[in-house]
């Protein structure tokens, strides 16, 4: 098998732009909306995915793998990044689903977009989902999924390689904002954001699940990446809408206004709560006036 292209060769576009928004609802707080726009930053691997597997991939060429295994729902970005990484670069690429339910089923439109980059998809039931971290259970999929010499990459690519790869992120707004907030799914964009960030610069995640576990898993990750979590970056729990994916009609409705006022496309499932949540907050007057606050946007599609 010949050699992995480097994970440079997937040519991102860096820095991704900076875009301002001129929007009354924060401008009557003396406000400065800012869009990050890392949406742009790869056609296949938009905003996040790219940041989070770029070490990963490059961690995997280095020490000789030819195949990545990793983990996603029906809906998952995440696979679906994986999965185009794996055609860009030449690695095989083994998706593991949540629901073997699903296995009898035609394909969604993002599982059969993975499995036309060559992704081999593999459904398990969800209790074996749940415990995919455990070493036995991970050690029969391997077994099952003959890929026992693959690179292992978790469920939404956040481990430390991810954390380190999203730090960047948080460099390109040195001296750009005051605030730097993002939604948050794993945690580990918020948690290598912040670490990029300068002193005097704060991250704010605005968590897309409910259950308040993102608190210790971003201080988790922080502390596998560099030792030890940071201060910088908080977390503001409200604005879920009731869980992952799931909507309220106020949210639907600020999300195709402020698309209609901007002619943004607003991803639904993380972007939307994200916007919604940085809306409120500048109404509460949870910004002090001459701020500038960034919306890190990572993606266009449903997770």
């Amino acid at each position: 098998m010949s050699p992995t292209p480097p994970a440079s060769a997937l040519r991102p576009r860096l820095p991704t732009p900076l875009q301002q928004v001129t929007d009354p609802r924060f401008e009557a707080r003396g406000v400065r909306l800012l869009l990050k726009r890392d949406d742009l930053v790869h056609p296949d691997l938009p905003g996040n995915k790219y940041r989070k597997l770029v070490l990963n991939l490059e961690r995997a060429r280095a020490a000789g793998h030819g195949t990545l295994l990793t983990f996603g729902g029906a809906y998952s970005n995440h696979l679906r990044a994986t999965a185009a990484a794996g055609r860009l670069l030449g690695f095989a690429t083994v998706g593991v689903v949540r629901g073997d339910e699903l296995a009898d089923r035609p394909l969604n439109a993002s599982l059969a977009q993975c499995a036309a980059d060559g992704m081999r998809l593999h459904f398990v039931d969800r209790s074996a989902y749940r415990q995919k971290a455990d070493p036995a259970v991970l050690a029969a999929l391997r077994r099952r999924t003959a890929t026992e010499d693959a690179y292992v990459i978790p469920e939404g690519g956040s481990n430390a390689l991810a954390v380190q790869g999203c730090t960047p992120l948080g460099a390109e707004l040195r001296g750009r904002t005051d605030v730097a907030a993002v939604a948050c799914g794993t945690g580990g964009t918020l948690a290598g954001l912040a670490a990029g960030l300068a002193p005097g610069q704060r991250a704010l995640g605005i968590p897309v699940l409910k259950g308040g576990f993102l608190g210790p898993e971003t201080a988790g990750l922080q502390r596998s990446a560099f030792g030890a979590p940071g201060t910088n970056w908080t977390l503001d729990d409200r604005f879920h809408c009731g869980g992952y994916a799931r909507t309220t009609d106020e949210l639907t409705a600020f999300a195709d206004d402020f698309e209609q006022r901007h002619g943004l496309p607003v991803e639904r499932v993380y972007v939307a709560k994200l916007l919604y949540a940085l809306t409120a907050l500048s109404e509460e007057g949870a910004f002090a006036p001459g701020t500038t606050v960034t919306a890190v946007i990572t993606g266009t599609q449903p997770d």
